[in-house]
């Protein structure tokens, strides 16, 4: 019952207000754990003003020191907090690090917290600042690394050199994802190379349902794919399975499921926002969901998210019972020669 080429998951990286080292230690065990049980990739959330991973670049280095074969991602990191050239910078030094590993998820809207972060954040009016699309588009140009010059720079400490970003991280521009949840932003993903991040989340533009809003997103993604090489998809659904679950694990994560079912019956808000159900049950019960799945079956890439601000110990749970259908859903991979 092979469905999917490629499996991750999405980890949101909590931690205490007193305690921040610990939370993201644990993260960090959780990516080894994955990497042990076959997990192709593991993402983090980049998160701001919130106890979570604020820097996924820095997050992610650290990681680059604790695995060998585990793909790397963000998912997402929001431009409108970055400067595209030093955020490139960053994103290059993991790849290198990570010996190609890393795969860059973005997302480009004004920071949502921008009013409160006023000049920490801002430079200028905020009203003159591109929070849309070209931001995006800077952050690969810039991870291109092209010459910015045909004169190099004098006056360095280590010579003359022509003035480009370094480290130069080859393959990555073809590394690059958007998170889209709209048909103007899978278009422009798919019209600039971008591969195509999709989740519980989507924009209701012609419709009230869930499903059916995401299959337009990837349809309107597919028809309009210009890049170099063939265009990927990566679906995400929160999947909570019951089967090591111990009694409190249970409860809490039918009491979270439940919690979250009102906002599943139609558009959210003035943006009509759209939310996929969680999947909780057995392993049997997941597997029978996704099978019928009519988005999983049009994409080849599948990541697990995991909730926010659940017990780390509930999180390895998960992780570990999940890993136990990914024989079902996935092909083996294959052996690796030499080191």
């Amino acid at each position: 019952m092979t469905m999917f080429s490629h499996i991750g998951f999405l980890v949101p990286g909590n931690f205490a207000e007193d305690d921040p080292l610990t939370g993201l230690e644990q993260t960090l065990e959780l990516i080894v754990e994955a990497e042990r049980l076959g997990y192709d990739s593991a993402w983090v959330r980049q998160r701001h003003l919130e106890r979570g991973i604020s820097s996924a670049a820095t997050f992610l280095a650290a990681a680059t020191q604790r695995t060998k074969t585990i793909g790397l991602g963000t998912a997402v990191i929001p431009l409108g907090y970055e400067n595209p050239f030093r955020l490139a910078e960053d994103l290059a030094m993991v790849d290198v690090l990570s010996k190609g590993r890393l795969n860059v998820g973005v997302s480009a809207n004004p920071p949502q917290h921008g009013d409160l972060l006023g000049d920490l954040l801002y430079d200028g009016h905020p009203s003159l600042i591109d929070f849309g699309h070209g931001r995006a588009g800077r952050l690969a140009r810039a991870l291109r690394s092209e010459p910015l010059s045909d004169q190099p720079l004098a006056g360095n400490a280590a010579g003359a050199q022509m003035p480009r970003l370094h480290p130069f991280a080859r393959g990555l521009t073809e590394r690059l994802w958007y998170g889209g949840g709209s048909l103007k932003s899978a278009e422009w993903a798919g019209r600039n190379g971008w591969h195509l991040l999709t989740g519980n989340i989507v924009t209701g533009e012609a419709t009230d349902d869930f499903l059916t809003a995401q299959s337009g997103l990837v349809s309107r993604f597919l028809e309009n794919w210009q890049g170099a090489g063939k265009a990927r998809i990566g679906l995400g659904r929160v999947i909570l399975p019951l089967d090591s679950a111990s009694p409190a694990q249970r409860q809490r994560y039918q009491a979270y499921v439940a919690s979250r079912h009102d906002r599943t019956l139609g558009p959210q808000g003035a943006q009509r926002t759209l939310f996929a159900p969680d999947i909780i049950g057995t392993l049997d019960e997941i597997l029978d969901t996704l099978t019928r799945d009519p988005i999983a079956r049009r994409v080849s890439e599948f990541r697990l998210e995991l909730p926010y601000e659940f017990p780390h110990d509930d999180y390895v749970q998960i992780v570990r019972d999940f890993a136990c259908i990914l024989p079902l859903i996935r092909p083996a991979p294959l052996k690796r020669t030499g080191s």
